[in-house]
Formats: structure tokens, C-alpha cells, sequence
């Protein structure tokens, strides 16, 4: 499954190069408001302070529209200029949400982790472990908020309890999604973060979650098995293989002539 997942966010990325592109540059330039105007204006601390956490709620608020036009993507589908706002009108209390937790977590790990770790006892070091492994399970359920917000639910609570559904359910999936995304936007610095940048991480969420969801719907229509029923019911083999037979056909196979020279198949 990890293998056509891969490929498939690939594929969908190259077919959407020009998109991608746009999308990543528009989130360049919002991330210049959190990064470098507060610096301008450390001699007024209150301004300085609310210009980041503005900037951090837009970023998000531009992140959570991204996430709702790169669905299409994902459905074999396409987007335009009108999509992306829509989705700025559809989304931004999602992104409002998720922008105030990553302002949330910026202020643990600058102020409250550093001053549990100052204390000179074990007390101290206790309390920063413990913030420090809650927001680290919280980071990596939490990437999938954007794709379940988009695809599952438009009920923020449920979304928020659906992250981490996901994650105890498939702590793997999760952690080798955050891994798969950190190297890819590793990748993407040097290129300028052009590509694939922010929109191929959060189209390969997309991709990942939709892969995913086809796992409880195959155990949603095998509830009845007797294996997979009664008191005390055992972990099922999920068959990727048979679930993903429609997948990969509509996906297909390319050469590296077609990807350079698609015309020309």
C-alpha cells in the first residue's frame, strides 16, 4: 500500500505541476507575515505578538483551503482559481482552529518546555517529558486534521476526534506519513520549496487518508465475520491488494518518455 501511495501522490503531483507550484508560492509569501514582519517590530512587544499570531492563523487559514482543492486531486479530479476561494470560504474556521494550536505549541516549546527544564529537579524534567510527548502525539495525529476536514466532516470537533482515531488506530501509517513529509519538504528546500513543497505534503495526507478510509469500509462490510466479531476478535490482514485492484488501474503505469513527453503517447 505505502509503495502505490508513494506513487500515486507522484503522479498526481507531475500531472498538477503548474498548480502545485502556485499553490506553494501563495503560501511562500504567507509565511513572510509570521517569519519576518514580528522581527520589525520587537521595540512594541503587544504588536510584535499579534502580527505572528496573525500570521500563523492566515498560513493555516491558507493551508486548510489548499487541503480542500487538493482532494480533487486525489479523486482524479482537477481545480481551479474559483475552487481555491471557495475553499477559503469554506475551510477557515478549520484553519482558525489549527492556526491557534500551532500558536499553542510555538509557546510550549519556546517559553514552557525551557522553564520546566531550568527547574533542578525531576519535577521539572517530568513535566517538560510529559508536555513534550503530548504534543508529539498531537503533531502527528493531528496532520491528518486538514484531510479528514476536507473529505470526512465538516464538524470540527468530530474531524479533531477522527486525527486521533486514526492515529492509535495506525500509529505506523501516522508516523511513517510524518516521516515520508518531513524528508519530502526536506527535498523541497532545494528546490526553493517550489515543489513539492507544502501542497504536495498535504496532498499526500489526502491520498494517504483516502487510501485508508478503504480499510474500514472493507471491515465495515466484513463486521459480520465471525473472525472479526464476538468477545474477543482478532486483528484482521486488511487485503490492500484486492482493495486497491480499481486504484491502480485508474492510476496506471507511466515510462520516463511519458513523463517528459506526454504528447507523444
Amino acid at each position: 500500500m505505502f509503495g502505490f501511495l508513494i506513487k500515486k501522490t507522484f503522479f498526481d503531483i507531475w500531472d498538477n505541476l503548474f498548480k502545485v507550484a502556485l499553490i506553494n508560492i501563495g503560501f511562500i509569501a504567507s509565511v513572510a507575515i509570521p517569519v519576518f514582519i514580528p522581527g520589525l517590530l520587537l521595540s512594541v512587544p503587544p504588536l510584535s505578538i499579534a502580527v505572528l499570531l496573525i500570521g500563523i492563523l492566515w498560513c493555516s487559514v491558507y493551508l486548510s483551503a489548499a487541503a480542500m482543492v487538493l482532494k480533487r486531486v486525489s479523486d482524479y479530479s482537477s481545480f481551479g482559481f474559483g475552487d481555491f476561494f471557495q475553499g477559503l470560504k469554506e475551510s477557515w474556521p478549520a484553519g482558525i482552529l489549527i492556526g491557534g494550536a500551532i500558536f499553542v505549541v510555538y509557546f510550549l516549546t519556546t517559553l514552557i518546555i525551557p522553564f520546566y527544564l531550568e527547574i533542578p529537579s525531576m519535577f521539572g524534567l517530568l513535566l517538560a517529558a510529559v508536555i513534550f510527548w503530548t504534543m508529539a502525539v498531537g503533531i502527528v495525529s493531528l496532520q491528518f486534521f486538514f484531510p479528514i476536514r476536507a473529505r470526512l466532516d465538516a464538524n470540527l470537533l468530530k474531524a479533531f476526534k477522527k486525527c486521533f482515531i486514526i492515529f492509535f488506530d495506525n500509529p505506523g501509517f501516522c508516523i511513517f506519513s510524518l516521516i515520508h513529509n518531513l524528508i519530502i519538504l526536506a527535498i523541497s528546500g532545494f528546490l526553493a520549496f517550489l515543489f513539492p513543497g507544502p501542497a504536495g505534503a498535504l496532498l499526500f495526507l489526502d491520498e494517504a487518508l483516502r487510501l485508508r478510509l478503504l480499510k474500514y469500509d472493507w471491515l465495515e462490510e466484513n463486521a459480520q465475520d465471525p473472525a472479526l466479531a464476538g468477545d474477543k476478535p482478532r486483528r484482521p490482514k486488511i487485503p490492500w491488494d484486492a482493495l486497491l485492484i480499481d486504484e491502480r488501474e485508474r492510476t496506471g503505469t507511466r515510462s520516463l518518455k511519458s513523463f517528459i513527453f506526454p504528447w507523444k503517447d
